[in-house]
């Protein structure tokens, strides 16, 4: 896997992945894009949201919707890491099983979301969840 990442202008970066796909970076407080920390809990959502829904529909789960949102804390001093992030994930659908809903988003952290996994190496990562009836 490759990407690349081009300096444009003062702290403006554009991202290209390897799959022809391209997203502005700003380095100076969100103005014309996501900042790279962004990016990485956008990662995790998106990483672990892609388990959550595949897992379900495995599961024959009636799923309609799926959304995470990400809260994270930041040391304040540099390197400003990620010292804790809590994966929400709001699961929408039909007769949804509680329990194989909890299954499905606790396998996707702890075993199947790589970026999940890769951040857990260092910060304190938890998850919770709520059922929408649609």
């Amino acid at each position: 896997m490759q990407s690349r990442v081009k300096w444009v202008e003062n702290m403006t970066f554009v991202g290209q992945s390897a799959s022809g796909h391209s997203v502005v970076l700003d380095g100076n407080g969100g103005e014309k894009g996501p900042s790279p920390m962004e990016l990485v809990l956008m990662a995790a959502g998106g990483c672990s949201s892609v388990d959550v829904v595949s897992g379900l529909q495995d599961l024959q789960q009636q799923i309609t919707g799926c959304e995470v949102n990400i809260a994270a804390e930041r040391r304040e001093q540099a390197p400003r890491i990620f010292t804790h992030a809590n994966l929400h994930f709001v699961v929408t659908g039909h007769d949804l099983n509680d329990q194989l809903v909890s299954r499905v988003v606790i396998d996707s952290l702890e075993k199947y979301c790589s970026v999940c996994l890769m951040l857990g190496k260092g910060v304190e990562l938890s998850h919770s969840y709520e059922i929408v009836v649609a």
